[in-house]
C-alpha cells in the first residue's frame, strides 16, 4: 500500500505541474475565438483533472478520517481542508465538463463568460490542492 500511496503522489504531482504550467502558457500559443476558446490539449489535460479529483477525494477522505481525535490541530484543518476543497474543485470541474461536452445541450442557465471563469478557478485550485495532497502522500509512505 505504501508503493502506491507514493506512486500516486507522484502522479498527482505530475498533474499538477501540467495543469499549471499549461495554464500559464496557454494564453501565450493559443488565440482564443468564439468558436475555438480552448486550446484543444485540454482535451487530454481533463481526463488527467478527473482522475485526480477522484484520487484527490478518496485519499482526502481517508486523511480527514484519520484525524480523529488523537490528531493534532494542524492535522485536522489540513485533513478537512483537502478533503472539502477538492469535492469543491470536483463538482465545479464535473459540472462544467458535463457542460461544455454536449450532455446538457438544453441548459443554458450560465454563459461562456461563466463557464471561462469556472476553468480559471478550477485550474487555478487544482494545482494547489494535487501538489498538497502529492506531497503528503509521498512523506506519509516513506
Amino acid at each position: 500500500m505504501e508503493a502506491l500511496k507514493r506512486i500516486i503522489g507522484v502522479v498527482l504531482i505530475v498533474i499538477a505541474a501540467i495543469v499549471a504550467i499549461h495554464t500559464v502558457l496557454e494564453p501565450i500559443y493559443h488565440t482564443s475565438t468564439d468558436d475555438n476558446p480552448y486550446s484543444p490539449i485540454w482535451n487530454y489535460i481533463n481526463p488527467l483533472s478527473a482522475i485526480s479529483l477522484i484520487l484527490g477525494v478518496i485519499f482526502g477522505y481517508i486523511r480527514m478520517s484519520r484525524a480523529g481525535e488523537d490528531a493534532s490541530v494542524q492535522e485536522f484543518i489540513a485533513g478537512n481542508t483537502l478533503f472539502y476543497g477538492f469535492m469543491f474543485a470536483s463538482i465545479i470541474f464535473f459540472w462544467n465538463w458535463f457542460g461544455i461536452s454536449g450532455v446538457g445541450q438544453d441548459f443554458t442557465g450560465v454563459g461562456h463568460g461563466t463557464r471561462g471563469l469556472v476553468w480559471i478557478l478550477v485550474d487555478a485550485t487544482l494545482p494547489l490542492l494535487n501538489g498538497a495532497m502529492g506531497v503528503h502522500l509521498l512523506r506519509s509512505s516513506g
